[in-house]
C-alpha cells in the first residue's frame, strides 16, 4: 500500500521550490563573490593563458597574488547565474611562482578538483557555492569547464 507513495515523495522533493532568501545580491551576473557576513567581495576575473609543456597543459594567470582575499577555510559564494552554468565550475589550487600563478594539468592523469556543494537559492538562479573541503592558505581559481576564464581568490 505504500508503494504508490513514494514516488510521489521523490517527485514532490525534486519539484521543491528554491529556497526563501533575503540576503545580499551579487551586483553583476556570471561572477562568484566570496560571502563574508552580509559582505560581497568579487572573485578577480582573468584569463589564463595556456601553455604547453610536453603532455601536460600549464595555465598561467600573471600576478602572485589574487586582489580577492578571504580568511575563510571554507569559503561560501554568491554567484548569479545568467551564461555560466555554477554546475560546471571547478576549484582548483594554484602555484605562486616568479610573480605569477600557475596551474599545472597533467595529459595522462586528471585533475582532482575540490568538491563544491552548490545551491540554488532562488528561481531567479541564484546560488551558494560552498567548498566542502578545508582550503590551505594560497591561491585558487573557480573555472568553468572547457574555460580558459578564471575566478580567482587568496585564502590566507
Amino acid at each position: 500500500m505504500l508503494r504508490p507513495i513514494v514516488p510521489l515523495l521523490i517527485a514532490a522533493a525534486l519539484a521543491a521550490p528554491a529556497q526563501k532568501y533575503d540576503g545580499p545580491r551579487p551586483p553583476k551576473p556570471d561572477l562568484p563573490y566570496l560571502k563574508h557576513a552580509d559582505n560581497l567581495i568579487p572573485t578577480e576575473v582573468v584569463q589564463a593563458k595556456e601553455e604547453h609543456k610536453r603532455n601536460d597543459i600549464l595555465y598561467v594567470i600573471d600576478g602572485a597574488a589574487s586582489s580577492a582575499r578571504t580568511p575563510l577555510v571554507f569559503p561560501i559564494f554568491l554567484f548569479q547565474s545568467s551564461k555560466i552554468d555554477p554546475e560546471r565550475l571547478g576549484l582548483y589550487k594554484m602555484e605562486s611562482k616568479d610573480g605569477r600563478r600557475e596551474l599545472l594539468l597533467n595529459a595522462k592523469k586528471s585533475e582532482v578538483t575540490y568538491h563544491l556543494e552548490i545551491t540554488r537559492l532562488t528561481s531567479g538562479n541564484l546560488y551558494r557555492i560552498e567548498v566542502d573541503d578545508s582550503l590551505d592558505p594560497g591561491e585558487y581559481s573557480l573555472s568553468p569547464e572547457g574555460s580558459d576564464e578564471a575566478f580567482c581568490f587568496q585564502v590566507y
